[in-house]
């Protein structure tokens, strides 16, 4: 037994590592991105398990795919929004006989820290009808890595444990098991199971359904989602899902002497999917109303207007109870249990309204410099043609921070690799000069399609990829090609070599770069600029790393 203290995220690395994984692959974004980090240290120190990072989401889940068909444990980490990405495979791969096991991560961003959607990763699950685990603290997270892949093998399912925000990134104490890691047999699985011909398909979807009551009697039977019954109560009956059973927690000991005699209503705690039936029936059958405290949409509290209708009153997120949008906290989930705000220091301190603090591009960025000459070149096009002109697409990376002031420079941020495409389109619609601004690894994860539409349809736009060398959002992971094989990639997709225009982002080259835009604005077809300069915060790592390496 060994006592740690982890974030949730390398709670989780931990135990795949201890379950025996034996390929880790994923795409950073927050707040998963700690997961992959771990491993990948782990394995560098200490060996281990294959991991790696892939250009995007989609080809992350199909090489665990690969590994799981070879009968080995594969492990795949994502955030959300990236599941999205991953939608194609991960939804096919449950019809496929999972060999070995197969865990893929998804870490949930409520109240959208980092993220430009709330999105619920239990719909995904529900859609592809597989098994969900969702811990409520580190520990559970832990230990919940080993039971996914069993489970995972035991139903030859893909299975995904959901993490959120807030559990990924708090740190708490946990106790581990030390064990031989379990290496599966390298046998690979049947093709009938893992060729989705629509003959095949059919039968293998018709497996899937069949499964659904195992799964269900799994759940019911599972001892972490657990039943309270308390039938005196006929007034009231809760579920908790994830956080929101902290919160719960958090509130018992004033909830408990606020029940007074009559006691605690029913509880249940869902930890996993599919729900338990049962127990949610038996729940039901205890009480006229019931609150459903959940961590992100209303996932849970939406299913029982559908499994229980007309029995009984359902409150949570749809009725007011708990706020629709952003996390729970122990204020929300106290409101909703109808005890009194809590009082606090701050009732009887008199606190200054703060200036707000955006974030900012780094002093410094070279991202920075890229805008001020794209901004120049947008105002001199705008003047010239007497009118506005122009539109300026952008993607999700650090540089969306060019959105805000003082450079106010990019008009749209939709999600990864949608900069080249909404350029195309708004080319396409009539405006003259578009710009679809994308960084260097956006490019690589889902930019490349884009402009190999762009060029051939031979739409006039002027594709900016910023070149910092590095995933700097993410804190810094590498990127999967290096910068100088942009230039291979730009060409082989057909952009005429004269229009590649390769730059250096300087604070001494902006009145030059944007000539250089301008230029290339002119053009009637695709043009492609790329602008490099190393993040700052990159270069600071890669000179740590090289004077340890210099002793």
């Amino acid at each position: 037994m060994n006592e740690l203290v982890l974030l949730g995220d390398e709670a989780v690395a931990l135990g795949a590592i201890h379950a025996g994984v034996s390929g880790c692959f994923g795409y950073p974004g927050t707040p998963s991105t700690e997961i992959l980090e771990y491993i990948i240290d782990t394995v560098e120190h200490s060996g281990g398990p294959v991991a790696q990072w892939c250009a995007n989401e989609k080809t992350a889940y199909e090489t665990a795919l690969g590994v799981s068909f070879a009968g080995k444990r594969a492990l795949v980490t994502m955030k959300h929004v990236g599941l999205n990405v991953a939608a194609d495979p991960f939804m096919n791969s449950s019809l496929c006989q999972i060999k070995g096991g197969l865990v893929c991560v998804v870490a949930d961003d409520p109240s959208m820290h980092s993220s430009q959607g709330e999105q619920d990763t239990r719909f995904y699950a529900d859609f592809a009808m597989v098994p969900l685990f969702e811990p409520v603290n580190q520990q559970e997270a832990y230990e919940m890595m080993a039971e996914a892949f069993e489970v995972s093998e035991k139903w030859q399912v893909p299975v995904i444990l959901r993490m959120v925000t807030r559990l990924s990134h708090s740190r708490a104490h946990i106790t581990t098991v030390t064990a031989p890691r379990n290496e599966n047999i390298l046998e690979k699985g049947s093709p009938a199971d893992w060729m989705l011909l629509p003959a095949l398909a059919r039968k293998n979807y018709a497996k899937m359904i069949d499964k659904q009551d195992d799964l269900v009697s799994w759940s019911n039977a599972w001892e972490r989602n657990t039943l309270k019954l308390n039938p005196a109560r006929k007034d009231l009956a809760i579920i908790t899902s994830g956080l929101g059973r902290n919160y719960f927690d958090e509130n018992l000991a004033d909830y408990t002497a606020a029940c007074g005699e009559k006691g605690l209503p029913s509880i249940l705690h869902v930890a996993g999917m599919p729900l338990p039936l049962d127990k949610i029936r038996a729940l039901a059958d205890t009480a006229e109303t019931i609150l459903v405290i959940e961590e992100g949409m209303p996932f849970i509290e939406k299913q029982l207007r559908g499994l229980i209708p007309g029995k009984n009153r359902v409150t949570g997120k749809f009725t007011g109870e708990l706020p629709r949008a952003g996390e729970l906290n122990p204020d929300t989930v106290r409101a909703a249990l109808g005890l009194p705000v809590k009082k606090t220091i701050l009732d009887s301190v008199s606190v200054p309204e703060l200036p707000a603090r955006p974030p900012q591009l780094c002093k410094g960025c070279p991202h920075h410099d890229s805008y001020t000459s794209l901004n120049k070149a947008v105002e001199i096009l705008n003047t010239k043609e007497g009118k506005v002109s122009t539109v300026v697409t952008a993607d999700i990376g650090c540089y969306a921070l060019g959105a805000v002031a003082p450079l106010k420079a990019i008009e749209t941020i939709v999600c990864m690799g949608a900069s080249i495409g909404m350029a195309r389109g708004a080319a396409e619609a009539g405006y003259k000069y578009a710009f679809g601004v994308i960084g260097d690894s956006t490019f690589l994860h889902s930019g490349i399609t884009g402009l190999v539409d762009a060029v051939s349809t031979k739409t006039p736009v002027t594709i900016i990829i910023l070149d910092n060398s590095i995933v700097a959002m993410t804190g810094c992971q590498p990127t999967m090609l290096p910068s100088s094989q942009l230039e291979q990639i730009v060409l082989g997709v057909g952009v005429e070599k004269e229009h590649l225009r390769i730059v250096d982002a300087k604070p001494n080259l902006v009145e030059d770069n944007t000539k250089v835009i301008l230029e290339e604005a002119e053009y009637r077809g695709v043009s492609v600029i790329i602008m490099v300069r190393e993040c700052l915060e990159a270069a600071r790592l890669r000179k740590k790393k090289e004077a340890i390496a210099n002793g």
